[in-house]
Formats: C-alpha cells, sequence, structure tokens
C-alpha cells in the first residue's frame, strides 16, 4: 500500500491560501509582541516623568517584561507540545490581552510593573506562532516565508512607534498601553478558523486528524493530496541509545531506519523533553542556540532601548551635565521611526542570504557586520550619525534574529518543538532583562564607552557560536 509523510503532501500540495491565511494569523501575533517590545523604548521615560521614579526603576519596568517573557516562553512551549499549539496560541492570547489592558489601568508604579510582568508572560508564547506557521510550510520554500513572516514583526515596530508618536502628543501612556494590546485582541475572533499543525496530530499519533487537516489543505489550496495513506514514520524522533550524528538526525524520515522506541513523546513530560534537547543527538546545537538567542535578544532590545538613550547621552554626558531629564519631544519618536525602518532591509537581505548562503553563514555575517556598525559608537558621535550607525546595526541585528527563529524549528523534531524553541527563546529572555541594565543603567552613568564594548563583545562571540553549529538546515525536511 502506498503512504506519505506531512512533508510529502506539503511539498505536493505547495504554499496556497490556507497558509496563507496561517501567515496572516502568526504575523498578527508577532506585530503585538513587536509593539509590545517598542513600547517599552516609550513606555519608561513617559512614566519617569509622570511619577518621579528613578533610573533604576525605569529599567528595572523593562526588566521585568523580559522575566516574564522568560517564563512564558518555557511554559508556552510545553503547553503546545503537550496539549497542542491552537491551545498555546489561544490561552497565551488571553492572558496577554487581559493583562494588558489591565495595566492601563495601574494606580501605581508596582502595580503597573507586577501588571507588565504579566504581560510578559504572556507574550512569551509569542513563539509557539513561528513554529506552528513553519510546520505548514514545505521544506523548499521555507526560508523564503519564514522572512515574510518576520515583515509582520517590522510592521508592528514601525506601528508603535507611528502610534506613540501621535497618542503621546495628545493623550495620556494609559492610551497608548490599552491601543497597543488591540492587536492581540484582535486575534480571538479568527481562532476557531484556525487548523491544528498535522504535524503535531501525526506526533501525537492522530493520524485521522492530521489527514482531514491536509485534506482541508488539498481543498483550500485546489489541489490533491499524495495517493496512499498518512503515515508518520517515528524515525524523526530523538533517540537517546545511539551515537549517530546530529546531521543525520536532520535526513529527511525516509532516508532513515528507526524504532518506535525512539520516540521522545511530550506526554512524557518536560523532564523528558528536557532530556531530548540534552542528549547527544541535540546537547552541541541546544546549547549553542541558547547563547546565539540570548546574544540576539540582547542585541535586538538593547538597540531599541539606545534609541531611546544615546541622544540625550550625547548631549548631557559630553557636556559634563549629569543625565537627569528624558528626550520626551518629537525627536525621539522620529529617531525609534527611522531605525524601526531599518528592519526593512535587514529582513530583505537577510532573505537574500539565506537561500544563497545558508542559515549558518547569514548569520555570523549579519552579527559581524553588526559589530562594524557599533564600534563608532563607543566614542560620542553627532545626533545624525548616531542614527545612522543605530540604523545600519538594527538592521543586521534584526536579520540575524530572523534567521536564528527560521533555525531552531528545523532542528528540533515535531515532539519537543516548540519546548525546545521556547527554551532558547526563554534564554534570549534573560538578554532582554540584562539589556535594560547596559543600555540604559550604563548610558546614564556617563559609561557610553564601557556599554558598545559590552554589546561588541557579546555580538563577536555569537557569530562564532554560529559558525560553531554542526549543521546547515537548508533545504532539509522537518522531523
Amino acid at each position: 500500500m502506498e503512504t506519505y509523510t506531512t512533508d510529502d503532501a506539503l511539498t505536493a500540495m505547495g504554499f496556497g491560501k490556507l497558509q496563507g491565511l496561517v501567515l496572516v494569523y502568526a504575523g498578527m501575533g508577532w506585530v503585538a509582541e513587536a509593539m509590545e517590545v517598542m513600547l517599552l523604548s516609550f513606555v519608561g521615560p513617559l512614566i519617569r516623568e509622570e511619577w518621579k521614579i528613578s533610573a533604576q526603576d525605569e529599567s528595572l519596568l523593562s526588566s521585568v517584561v523580559f522575566l516574564g517573557m522568560l517564563i512564558g516562553a518555557c511554559g508556552w512551549g510545553y503547553v503546545s507540545d503537550k496539549y497542542g499549539r491552537r491551545t498555546g496560541l489561544l490561552l497565551s492570547t488571553l492572558f496577554t490581552t487581559g493583562m494588558g489592558f489591565l495595566s492601563a489601568l495601574s494606580p501605581n508604579y508596582l502595580c503597573l510593573m507586577a501588571l507588565r510582568f504579566l504581560v510578559g508572560v504572556g507574550l512569551g508564547g509569542s513563539h509557539v506562532y513561528s513554529s506552528w506557521f513553519l510546520e505548514f510550510v514545505p521544506a523548499q520554500n521555507r526560508g523564503f516565508w519564514m522572512i515574510i513572516f518576520s515583515f509582520f514583526w517590522t510592521i508592528g515596530t514601525v506601528l508603535e512607534a507611528s502610534l506613540a508618536w501621535i497618542v503621546v502628543s495628545t493623550l495620556t501612556w494609559r492610551w497608548l498601553l490599552a491601543l497597543t494590546a488591540i492587536p492581540c485582541f484582535l486575534l480571538l475572533p479568527f481562532f476557531g478558523i484556525t487548523p491544528e499543525s498535522p504535524r503535531y496530530l501525526c506526533a501525537q499519533n492522530r493520524i485521522s486528524d492530521a489527514t482531514l487537516v491536509l485534506e482541508r489543505i488539498a481543498e483550500t489550496n485546489q489541489a490533491t493530496l499524495p495517493p496512499g495513506v498518512l503515515v508518520y514514520p517515528r524515525d524523526g524522533e530523538v533517540d537517546h541509545s545511539t551515537l549517530t550524528s546530529e546531521a543525520d538526525h536532520l535526513l529527511p524520515l525516509r532516508e532513515k531506519e528507526c524504532t518506535d522506541d525512539d520516540v521522545t513523546s511530550p506526554k512524557s513530560g518536560s523532564a523528558a523533553a528536557l532530556r531530548s534537547l540534552l542528549s547527544r543527538k541535540l546537547r552541541r546545537s541546544t546549547l549553542l542556540l541558547w547563547f546565539v538567542f540570548y546574544a540576539n535578544s540582547f542585541a535586538y532590545y538593547g538597540l531599541v532601548l539606545l534609541t531611546a538613550q544615546l541622544s540625550n547621552a550625547n548631549k548631557s554626558c559630553a557636556s559634563g551635565l549629569k543625565y537627569v531629564k528624558s528626550e520626551t519631544d518629537a525627536s525621539l519618536y522620529k529617531d525609534t521611526f527611522v531605525t524601526s525602518l531599518a528592519e526593512i532591509p535587514g529582513l530583505i537581505a537577510s532573505a537574500l542570504l539565506v537561500e544563497w548562503f545558508g542559515r549558518k553563514a547569514t548569520m555570523w555575517c549579519l552579527l559581524f557586520t553588526c559589530c562594524g556598525f557599533l564600534g563608532p559608537l563607543v566614542f560620542y558621535q553627532s545626533e545624525l550619525w548616531t542614527t545612522g550607525l543605530l540604523f545600519g546595526a538594527r538592521a543586521c541585528a534584526m536579520g540575524s534574529y530572523t534567521v536564528v527563529c527560521l533555525y531552531a524549528p528545523e532542528v528540533y523534531p515535531t515532539s519537543v518543538r516548540s519546548t525546545g524553541v521556547g527554551i532558547a527563546t526563554a534564554m534570549g529572555r534573560v538578554g532582554g532583562i540584562i539589556c535594560p541594565l547596559v543600555a540604559v543603567g550604563m548610558l546614564r552613568s556617563c559609561h557610553q564607552m564601557e556599554a558598545i564594548i559590552v554589546f561588541e563583545v557579546v555580538l563577536f562571540l555569537a557569530a562564532i557560536a554560529c559558525m560553531l553549529f554542526p549543521f546547515e538546515t537548508k533545504g532539509r525536511a522537518m522531523n
């Protein structure tokens, strides 16, 4: 009897209307997270002006959001592996929406900090959107569509910068928090039409349900499934007893031999999933991914905060004055808007490089280039040069971050994919927690050179780590 796998089916049907629906829905999830992250550039200075909090409290307001995202990334990843991608998406979206609107009503700083922490917990599930989307995309053009998907993040950053520019001049920061939560709320009415991942259903041995999803895709795309019945070979999963290489782990399913003992089911618990991620097959990739996610998040979110800090640091520290007042005029929003636009050329560059040179080479190339743009900022620059250098650095950081978000889901098998990407994303959130201490705290203390050197060292080490990844995932099937 003829058989086919989910990869065979997705390849035969191609990227069609249903994948377009998944792309838009998952993309809106990234728009919501991008807006919440960009919000950190504006809400800290505004709160400091109104409530007269210290610079340390201002940076802490950003750090607690990333702390929540760290916890949420691990938790929602496990939930989506155990109970389904759609369940993880729904619960994290509901949580984020509720906490986002409540934070706009905060009566004091401590309440605001607690609610923004909970917003961060909800936002920690945003990585499930990318994993869910990639599980519908054929292998041969997965890199291209991940870049297209990442444009939604850029839309979110530009939208938030524009929103802040308009709202803060006429309304209060409370309105900005409330309006920023709207994109997440808009996802809820359309949840009912979203399909579950057929790869997840196969991993759960729900072959008939997976077949129904694939038939829906075929009908929507006006395509046909391969002849035969759907099967899920168990060779795509992690085996703790063999000594085969990590590269062999990613070979297409039909090219390897296997037994049912190779399966690591998410039903066996989070401890088993973690053992799989740190097994001999995946340990090197997992540890390197943790550091690269940390470095990318540290650099990207640090650049977002640097945009709001460097101009004032140049004005106050260069003249020997103590930094006491934040830049809250139109130039802050103008600079943030301009550097947000840098993500567009960054995505275009990564789209060209990722299919020509592969995932690994694209990441280390962009990270080294980001180091080059940041280097001159160890010295005080004019506002024009500062904005230009941040523009280039932000473009490279966005490109690298996008590629690592593509690379990570391709490394892990379906049964632990969301957990693996979730933990890696959580490691990235550690970078988000620390970067305000460097990007805000050190610059407020007139230590610009030291702050930029820290960014340079982290980016350089991340580029080396990308070179050490054991294999290239370009063109490989997702297990």
